[in-house]
């Protein structure tokens, strides 16, 4: 009974007995409460104006219940109110019995004349069962049940057995692991959604595979200033070298900082839309710290967390400071259904073949003359913004430079 197959097949075929033995019984014991009284009675009355009357000779009784039996195809027996054989047509088999303990099942009928006298009716041959032998019916029929519903069951079962297949083996560490949906049962419905969550499951480690082995690489090379420039003031005290290593530890707590976020995000503990969010007011604020740059726009809310939202904007202000040109524009739209988000710099803009891959985590861009940007920045960017219900995208713009378009929903307004 470990099998799950095992347990639903027998609940069937026990159910399917059940209802049988119950049915069989009231077949075979209920005959007695039989409510058929009223046709007895007027298959009485057709009967007496069928026979001769109770005082007409025997002889003339006798022919007329040979024709009544010959017409039926039954065997009959006329007994007067004493219980007295009166005439019978039998068939060369015994005369029926006036038996009170059956007086109407399927063997016969017991039916009271008008005039007192008693009809039986035996119809066709004997087919009187031994006492038990209807439960050899009932078992013919739990037998094509049985057979008829482990197929049924077992194909049901069949498709667990895969699905438990399957979660071993993305325990034991095949991420690639899905069960093929069949039918639209509740069965489908559970391998439908352990495709999805074994999707993004491994969607998940391997963001984090690729952050891992991206962020080991970038970490390495503020890492080696920052080694560097800690031999070198042991050697020689120098302010200038001094500020550059402070530069680089600055850097290189931002980027762990960044790593930290987009892990966070990544496992889905990231923005607790909960709060009201003054967008404008927040844009101001961090727009406050840039030099040559002008917001412009609506005073919008939105529903979000205001950490998340404050290092949204900080990113794209910063990535327009890097790796753009002043002056920076920045405007606050609300939309139909969305509120849009603009940071615009003057720079030299962005490949066509790059637009997308901005985005990415650590992609290098190189640009003529300067720095390619390496990092989080933008990454961080599209993760919030669609946290938030949004996106992030390249916008297209007349004069040149960089336009970071970002939407995002306006719940709770």
């Amino acid at each position: 009974m470990k099998r799950l197959y095992v347990q639903i097949y027998l609940t069937v075929v026990a159910s399917v007995v059940l209802v049988a033995l119950a049915a069989g019984a009231a077949w075979r014991f209920a005959a007695d409460s039989w409510p058929g009284s009223q046709a007895m009675e007027i298959a009485g009355e057709v009967a007496a104006a069928a026979l001769p009357p109770a005082d007409a000779p025997r002889e003339a009784q006798q022919q007329g219940l040979e024709r009544l039996s010959q017409k039926l195809k039954a065997d009959l027996a006329i007994y007067d109110a004493r219980r007295n054989l009166v005439a019978a047509a039998a068939s060369g088999r015994s005369v029926p019995a006036l038996d009170e303990r059956n007086r109407h099942d399927w063997r016969g009928w017991r039916i009271s004349l008008p005039d007192g006298r008693r009809l039986v009716v035996r119809f066709g041959h004997e087919r009187r069962l031994p006492g038990f032998a209807w439960l050899w019916v009932l078992a013919v029929i739990a037998l094509a049940v049985a057979i008829a519903a482990h197929p049924v069951v077992r194909r049901i079962t069949r498709r667990l057995e895969r699905l438990e297949a399957s979660v071993n083996a993305l325990g034991e560490g095949d991420l690639s692991a899905r069960v093929r949906v069949r039918g639209h049962d509740e069965v489908a419905r559970l391998a439908a959604s352990f495709n999805r969550a074994a999707a993004r499951i491994e969607a998940l480690v391997n963001s984090h595979r690729s952050l891992l082995a991206n962020a080991s690489h970038e970490l390495r090379t503020p890492l080696a200033r920052i080694r560097m420039g800690v031999e070198l003031l042991k050697r020689n005290p120098d302010p200038k070298r001094e500020a550059e290593l402070d530069r680089d530890i600055a850097e290189l707590d931002g980027l762990i900082d960044e790593i930290l976020t987009a892990s966070r995000l990544d496992a889905g503990a990231g923005a607790d839309v909960r709060e009201e969010v003054d967008l404008l007011a927040l844009a101001a604020e961090e727009c406050a710290r840039y030099e040559q740059c002008a917001l412009e726009g609506d005073a919008v809310s939105v529903r979000g967390d205001p950490r998340l939202l404050r290092r949204l904007i900080r990113n794209l202000l910063e990535n327009a400071q890097r790796h753009g040109a002043p002056p920076i524009e920045v405007s606050v739209r609300r939309l139909a259904d969305r509120i849009e988000l603009r940071v615009r710099d003057h720079g030299p803009g962005v490949p066509a073949a790059a637009r997308e891959r901005i985005f990415d985590p650590f992609y290098r861009l190189p640009h003529p003359g300067g720095e390619g940007g390496a990092g989080l920045g933008l990454s961080l960017v599209r993760q919030i913004a669609r946290r938030h219900g949004g996106d992030a995208a390249l916008a297209a713009v007349e004069g040149g430079g960089t336009c970071i378009a970002v939407t995002l929903a306006r719940e709770g307004r």
